[in-house]
């Protein structure tokens, strides 16, 4: 079994900061891509940012420049460094990764951690 958990979720004043964490483990030959993923209240699921196996990184236009991804491919984890954050920003962020298991695909979701900016 796999399983994602993430941490670093809170509450923070606009203009603060927070990491976000996402740690995958369970059996896993190998991950291709991760990400980080948001749904605020009546809206949609979001991407917000992914990174490949090889640091190749993608963002929304609405966090470029404030947020940064980045994984650690030894400890199966992946970061999201949050800095300036907005009100709308808020919203609870869930952790995306794309997992080899014997010779299939598959993808993980994580639980989910709130992040509330408060104006």
């Amino acid at each position: 079994q796999v399983q994602l958990v993430e941490s670093g979720g809170g509450l923070v004043q606009a203009g603060g900061s927070l990491r976000l964490s996402c740690a995958a483990s369970g059996s896993i030959f190998s991950i291709n891509a991760m990400g980080w993923y948001r749904q605020a209240p009546g809206k949609q699921r979001e991407l917000v940012a992914a990174i490949t196996s090889g640091g190749s990184t993608n963002y929304a236009d609405s966090v470029k420049g404030r947020f940064t991804i980045s994984r650690d491919n030894a400890k199966n984890t992946v970061y999201l460094q949050m800095n300036s954050l907005k009100p709308e920003d808020t919203a609870v962020y869930y952790c995306n990764a794309e997992i080899l298991r014997g010779s299939s695909w598959y993808d993980y979701w994580g639980q989910g951690t709130q992040v509330t900016v408060s104006s």
